[in-house]
């Protein structure tokens, strides 16, 4: 492998999870490619010299990755399509629109046929029969004569301090390859209180002086009521009196959703899956083990591993709390991506 020029590109690279946790493994990102302008500031800034491409997949070409890619000894292509239409929380249904993505992934899979490939994605892809969309994936790999392993992991299993189930795949022409083995396993798990834990209290609706990611958003009065009525580490709505409960988990149709939003984290295990709406208390479990409010955008980057040096936005322009919450909740955990990159170097080694 020393002696291999080896280069990845990262399609719906987004913020740039993926790509971090590769660079922190060593490998040559040269270039991240997605169709939010938004997301090119922070890509850059924290990813070496890898070139953010705003472009739809639907408009790039195989030649166009090709030229990418350059002359090098391997080519490794990874990427997390959008997963929406493969969340059990997308109610909307999967229009065919929203497949396209996967489907061209796998288009430029054929045409320039990379040497390694990896997919990462929600656990809901890995239903074929939902998704047939996955199977025709797995297809153009096997004309291809790639190796291919795939399976649902808990991040936390790595040392993600969150519990976020993912479909991860791996595929490569050069040889068997698969995921490394869980890492923290049991007692071994990266907790609330690892990750967070450290950070200074602060209230609802306000920026800590030494962190402008440390924010919390603004409670209402009533939702200000139903956090201070919720018990610490771990209680949820189930504990509120009949005045605080929403009306249509009064309902009973309703009574199934109760304690699965408005909740607070545990300090003692990870935390739960990170989203774009990951900082609204009424999204899920995302109210502070403690104080009286939601977890905070740097809360939530921590979740998701980023660490505490990367930068989300240009501190030129205005902060705009939805866009860097979007982007947190949509990356791919950097710890996550390092522990595909190091799969593939581990491959790499075994094979050279």
């Amino acid at each position: 492998m020393k002696n291999k020029k080896i280069k990845v590109v990262d399609l719906f690279c987004g913020i740039g999870g993926l790509t971090h946790g590769f660079i922190k493994e060593g490998f040559d990102v040269v270039a991240g490619i997605d169709n939010d302008p938004t997301c090119k500031y922070g890509y850059e800034k924290n990813n070496n010299n890898a070139t953010y491409i705003t472009k739809d997949i639907a408009d790039v070409s195989a030649k166009e990755l090709d030229n990418i890619f350059g002359k090098c000894d391997i080519r490794v292509l990874v990427g997390c399509a959008p997963c929406q239409p493969y969340s059990r929380l997308n109610l909307k249904g999967k229009s065919p629109e929203k497949t396209i993505p996967l489907l061209k992934y796998a288009k430029l899979v054929d045409e320039i046929k990379p040497d390694i490939v990896s997919m990462e994605n929600v656990r809901g892809l890995a239903d074929k029969d939902k998704n047939p969309e996955f199977s025709k994936f797995l297809k153009v790999l096997e004309k291809n004569n790639y190796k291919i392993s795939y399976k649902v992991v808990d991040t936390s299993d790595y040392g993600v301090p969150q519990k976020r189930h993912r479909l991860v795949l791996l595929a490569s022409r050069l040889g068997d390859i698969s995921l490394i083995e869980p890492t923290h396993l049991g007692d071994k798990k990266v907790t609330v209180r690892d990750a967070i834990g450290q950070l200074d209290p602060i209230k609802d609706g306000e920026v800590s002086e030494k962190d402008s990611l440390h924010r919390a958003r603004k409670l209402s009065a009533l939702n200000k009521k139903r956090v201070i009525k919720t018990p610490k580490n771990g209680g949820s709505s189930c504990s509120w009196g009949e005045d605080l409960m929403l009306e249509c988990h009064k309902k009973p149709s309703g009574k199934t959703y109760r304690g699965t939003v408005y909740g607070r984290m545990r300090w003692d295990e990870p935390s739960p899956t990170m989203t774009t709406q990951c900082i609204g208390l009424g999204n899920g479990r995302f109210g502070h083990p403690e104080q009286n409010r939601a977890i905070s955008l740097r809360e939530a980057a921590l979740f998701q591993t980023f660490p505490i040096s990367y930068k989300f936005i240009d501190p030129r322009e205005k902060f705009v709390v939805a866009d860097v919450a979007k982007f947190i909740g949509n990356a791919v955990p950097v710890k996550l991506g390092r522990v595909i990159a190091k799969s593939i170097k581990n491959h790499l080694y075994a094979i050279n």
